[in-house]
């Protein structure tokens, strides 16, 4: 039975300090109730009650396939084609790699500057690893559909940019992707529980994304990866590890990818990241993505208002058509690093990337307009007062 959605905010679904406005979601989501609870039962009743007994007693071997549902449901994507399991990272490897070998008599991998720079190195690393004369294209954001060349093999676009927020229309891209007879990789990172996505009708042939942003697993939180239905039978994976295997537990002397989605599985699934992740996604059940985009925007859009009126010296690096955004909303400062830092001490929290840009996360499921007109007023505070100008707030730190 579908579930009458939810009216958002819903706050209380979510352990967040008080009197902290959190406009950082988009690179750490909070933590959900539940989780705690979640974390002690799979650690004191299962591993500890259990011991090794716990991978077939308490479902964890199923974990990766289970978990990897209740993202499909979020991505647009069917059931059976999304697992969990390892980082980002790896799973754009994964993916990158497969992807090639379904276009062999082509060489070039097509990206933008946009993109993560994760992502591109992982592309850099395979493309040194193979040898075999491949190609990293880097585009403006722009200009990616119409880079889409016969000579192109794959195009890896993030859908979301990390620094500005600039959203790619994915459809377009990937109907430009698949007319070139390219392959479409999707990187869902700052999409997946950001933004409404249709995976399936995009008609892509991978994509992967973390869960510790929007999705609120925790830090270091497992990542997905999607392979399209028809071609779960074709892909022959570079990372064949044993928990990919047809027969993991037959110990064969030779690999034998598994029949589904579980060929893209590589070693043990981390149990207790999965079991933080399943809890916290029953904060989405009755959640409707439409809805969460309406409000996403209601709320940066008003940021971007406010802040443009209280704060004149910030200049708005994210698209100003909010249709071009997903759910985080940049503004640039010579300063930027000591102005987030100052807004932090006054526990507005956002982020800052290299070399001027300030990130804020909207996310409907705990603020409100009241959390971002308070914040505007602090940012306000910090500019006109210039807090932002003390030493402490100058000193790097290694996460920034």
């Amino acid at each position: 039975m579908t579930k009458t959605p939810v009216r958002l905010p819903v706050k209380n679904r979510f352990h967040l300090p008080e009197g902290m406005i959190y406009l950082d979601g988009n690179s750490l989501g909070p933590l959900p109730r539940g989780v705690d609870e979640a974390l002690r039962s799979a650690a004191v009743d299962q591993w500890g009650a259990h011991l090794i007994k716990g991978w077939n007693v308490d479902g964890w071997m199923a974990q990766p396939a289970r978990v990897g549902d209740k993202i499909a449901v979020l991505i647009g994507a069917p059931a059976g084609c999304v697992t969990m399991g390892d980082t980002l990272s790896i799973k754009v490897y994964q993916a990158l790699a497969a992807a090639l070998n379904l276009n062999p008599d082509r060489k070039v991998i097509l990206t933008d500057s946009g993109n993560f720079p994760s992502d591109i190195y992982m592309a850099e690393g395979l493309i040194k690893h193979l040898g075999q004369g491949h190609e990293l294209r880097i585009v403006a954001p722009e200009d990616v559909s119409d880079a889409m060349t016969r000579d192109v093999a794959v195009a890896m676009i993030t859908q979301v940019d990390y620094r500005t927020g600039r959203m790619h229309d994915m459809q377009a891209v990937s109907d430009a992707a698949h007319d070139a007879g390219a392959v479409m990789l999707w990187d869902l990172a700052h999409s997946a529980g950001a933004v409404p996505v249709d995976i399936e009708a995009s008609g892509c042939a991978f994509a992967v994304g973390c869960s510790y942003k929007y999705l609120n697993g925790g830090p270091g939180a497992p990542a997905f990866i999607y392979v399209r239905p028809d071609l779960i039978p074709k892909i022959d994976p570079a990372l064949s590890g044993w928990l990919g295997h047809d027969a993991p537990f037959a110990f064969e002397p030779s690999y034998r990818p598994a029949a589904g989605i579980e060929r893209m599985r590589v070693g043990t699934p981390p149990v207790l990241q999965l079991s933080a992740l399943e809890k916290a996604l029953e904060a989405w059940d009755d959640v409707d993505m439409q809805d969460l985009r309406r409000a996403s925007l209601e709320l940066s859009e008003l940021f971007i208002a406010q802040v443009e009126a209280r704060c004149p010296d910030l200049q708005l690096a994210s698209p100003r058509n909010a249709a071009e955004r997903g759910s985080q909303v940049s503004f640039s400062h010579p300063e930027g690093y000591a102005i987030v830092q100052a807004l932090i001490a006054q526990d507005v929290i956002g982020d800052f990337r290299a070399p001027n840009i300030m990130r804020f996360g909207f996310t409907p499921l705990y603020l409100d307009k009241a959390d971002v007109i308070r914040a505007t007023e602090i940012l306000e505070h910090v500019m006109n007062d210039r807090l932002w100008d003390r030493p402490e707030f100058k000193i790097t730190r290694r996460v920034t």
